[in-house]
């Protein structure tokens, strides 16, 4: 029987020491915010993300129910850092919008 590969590794200078699919640059917790909040079908994270496996896919949704705690609180601190960009970067929508009209030449 072959050996089993481990399909989840944590390496400090990969994706910032958290979880993720060994080979690839996909977070466990990338791939638990498609499955649980986006509703996705591991087929169509596979479809999705067609760098990695239906098995790798499993293997991080596995990994996640045994560390429901440390995916939580890396999905804490991504909505957090998230929102903080949002709050001190201006949308350069909003100041085009804002600016006055151009006036017509005569």
């Amino acid at each position: 029987m072959a050996a089993e590969v481990e399909r989840v590794t944590k390496t400090p200078a990969v994706c910032g020491g958290r979880a993720c699919i060994a080979g690839h640059r996909v977070r466990v917790l990338d791939v638990v915010i498609l499955h649980e909040q986006n509703g996705w079908s591991p087929d169509e994270i596979v479809s999705g993300v067609p760098s990695i496996t239906l098995a790798d896919v499993h293997a991080a949704l596995s990994y996640c129910y045994d560390h429901r705690e440390e995916i939580q609180e890396e999905i804490r601190a991504e909505r957090a850092l998230a929102e903080e960009v949002r709050r001190d970067t201006p949308s350069a929508l909003q100041a085009k919008l804002n600016r006055p009209p151009i006036k017509e030449a005569s």
